[in-house]
């Protein structure tokens, strides 16, 4: 009645030791650590840049327990803070030799002290929110007027080309706030106007005024368009500010969208402000220019005689390029860029997509140029950098064009995001900043920690003076749930904060309540004259649908936090739902499993050690005490 198939106790241990596995990472703490990233577009951080860091501090003898390399850069795990502050200014100087120009960005980090065993089983810590772990938080205001105005601007050059190329006469095409002002010197030049539009322009909402020779056709955009250009600039701008922080060495960042035109920026374990609001803050623009192919020239211009009108550069791999000043397109025409495969030669390439204007003027040019080289500049803080310079083959029209040819799949997927995102879509302002100490994170931890402890503790206290065994049981499995939900959130590589902790403690006593439940029916059962077997039969079985029905509507009180709320209110809603999950298993299935194992080998048993079990008056003489 009493016992568990072998499979079930299999499953119960495998949890519990899955359990400890994920749990352990979190109590090895962190180790003092520094990363060294890209500062430029086009420089690739690999494994000559590792060996490099690791003779730089070898020749200054600072002593270090790993270096590795990952998708953010290079990292350094250190002995102590000490040499830390050592190693960053060695590396700096090694590799920052000009500090006006620095190629690499050098930052203090803090890495898991987990054994490497641990992490090869992607067992990691728990990432701490930035109310624990200290750091800056950036509230962002992205200009959603100034993001449509440049919607508007393009819109009007794509009017001009549209009604050349469809030979409508006009008097002139003006943008006047949020409007597009066409003026025509008589209605049938007007109507035909009207009709092209139509056809091809379909975010435009058109509305005819104006009398005599001074007709207007005036152009707004729809609604459904303006936002989609606000949603767009809004992701495109998340989008770049992500790839920034990667440079910060930031182990978790937070970007998230808060309303319509803010995004919010948390960096745990960040205290220079300063240097996050400029990488925050800074712009970055593409230019399509020529290069110069003049014999000789390069040579020249690296002797300090570059010729007049040209500037020098340097190319992917560090080969110096010499580009021309006269810049051909900008980085506003682009309106996509996504990587693929050259459909004649199968090689990785980089599909761009201009605007109409952009198209007309980059077929002009192709058709001008062919056999020659052109260069795609990302100019960031008045400083440019060539991502890539391809050979002209033919003509390209249509507004659809291919850069490939000597690069790899992972080049053109890095290609095609700077060329997409490598500046924001709208301008943005910092309008709320806060800077949270690590020592206010320790002592949240301390206080968190503590009020975990203390109210498990009395959990315990309560429970064992009141039900004796099965109240040790209930502590038992109460712990298991602990470890559960540690582990996962571990798994899942969730950021634990405050309101997290609040979550965690009030799982606790939530998920006890479930065993009181259980131990509740157990002796209601030894009450109506039940044997101490078909009593934990019956109590655990009937005990179980409440249990079930009280969690399954806290769930979706959980779920509602987690899908509406945001920032605090979501991570204190993602712990709660994982929590009411362990809960249930550990309160059902890992207690009972270890009363099974206590009472489900005796073939008979006389009574159970579960607390005083009062009787009704009449049969008090009766009452069983253990």
């Amino acid at each position: 009645m009493n016992r568990y198939p072998l499979w079930k106790y299999v499953l119960v241990a495998v949890a519990v030791l899955l359990g400890l596995l994920y749990t352990l990472p979190n109590l090895f703490g962190e180790s003092p650590a520094v990363q060294v990233s890209s500062a430029k577009a086009t420089l690739k951080i690999d494994a000559q840049t590792r060996d490099r860091v690791a003779s730089t501090l070898q020749a200054a003898g600072i002593a270090n327990s790993g270096i590795f390399l990952d998708s953010n850069g290079v990292k350094v795990r250190l002995l102590n803070t000490d040499s830390q502050l050592q190693a960053k200014d060695v590396i700096e100087k090694a590799f920052n030799p000009d500090a006006s120009d620095p190629q690499y960005v050098v930052a203090l980090n803090l890495l898991s002290s987990s054994p490497q065993w641990l992490t090869s089983l992607h067992a990691l810590p728990m990432y701490l929110g930035l109310d624990l772990r200290g750091g800056v938080h950036f509230l962002l205001q992205v200009d959603m007027p100034g993001a449509l105005t440049k919607r508007l601007d393009s819109v009007s050059a794509d009017l001009r080309s549209l009604l050349r190329d469809k030979n409508v006469r006009h008097a002139g095409i003006s943008r006047e706030g949020d409007r597009i002002v066409i003026r025509f010197r008589n209605g049938e030049a007007r109507d035909k106007g009207r009709q092209t539009l139509e056809n091809e322009q379909p975010d435009l909402l058109l509305a005819e005024q104006g009398e005599g020779d001074d007709l207007r056709l005036v152009a707004t955009l729809k609604p459904a368009a303006i936002k989609r250009i606000q949603e767009f600039a809004l992701k495109q701008n998340m989008t770049t500010l992500n790839n920034r922080i990667n440079e910060l060495g930031v182990a978790e960042p937070v970007i998230a969208q808060q309303g319509a035109d803010r995004i919010v920026v948390q960096l745990p374990g960040v205290q220079d402000t300063a240097k996050a609001k400029d990488i925050l803050g800074r712009t970055a623009t593409l230019e399509i220019r020529m290069v110069d192919e003049t014999p000789g020239a390069v040579e020249a211009a690296l002797a300090g005689q570059a010729p007049f009108g040209s500037e020098l550069y340097v190319e992917r791999g560090g080969r110096p390029l010499l580009v021309k000043k006269q810049v051909v397109l900008t980085g506003d025409r682009l309106t996509d860029a996504q990587p693929g495969f050259d459909n004649q030669t199968n090689e990785p390439a980089v599909h761009l997509t201009l605007d109409s204007p952009g198209a007309r003027i980059f077929k002009d040019i192709t058709r001008d140029n062919v056999g020659k080289r052109m260069a795609i500049v990302l100019i960031e803080k008045g400083k440019g950098e060539v991502v890539t310079a391809p050979v002209i083959r033919a003509e390209i029209g249509g507004g659809r064009v291919q850069i490939s040819g000597s690069m790899s799949t992972v080049e053109a997927n890095d290609t095609a995001l700077l060329l997409r995102a490598g500046s924001l879509a709208a301008p943005m302002e910092i309008i709320e900043e806060r800077t949270i100490g690590p020592s206010l994170g320790a002592e949240n931890i301390a206080k968190g920690f503590q009020s975990t402890m203390w109210g498990f503790a009395a959990i315990a206290a309560f429970m064992i003076a009141y039900y004796m065994l099965f109240g040790l049981v209930s502590v038992i499995a109460l712990a298991s749930n602990l470890l559960f939900l540690v582990a996962l959130l571990s798994l899942l590589q969730a950021t634990l904060t405050l309101p997290g902790i609040a979550a965690i403690a009030l799982t606790l006593g939530m998920a006890i309540d479930a065993n009181v439940l259980i131990n509740e029916r157990i002796r209601e059962e030894l009450r109506n004259g039940s044997t101490p077997q078909a009593a934990i039969h019956t109590g655990y079985e009937r005990a179980f649908g409440t249990i079930l029905d009280s969690n399954i509507t806290t769930l979706i009180a959980g779920i509602a936090l987690l899908i509406f709320g945001s920032g605090p209110v979501r991570g204190f809603a993602v712990v709660h739902c994982l929590g009411i999950m362990t809960s249930l298993f550990s309160a059902v299935v890992v207690s009972r499993a270890m009363i099974n194992l206590i009472y489900g080998r005796r073939r008979k048993v006389e009574s159970l050690a579960i607390g005083q079990v009062w009787k009704p008056a009449a049969d008090a003489g009766a009452a069983t005490v253990n």
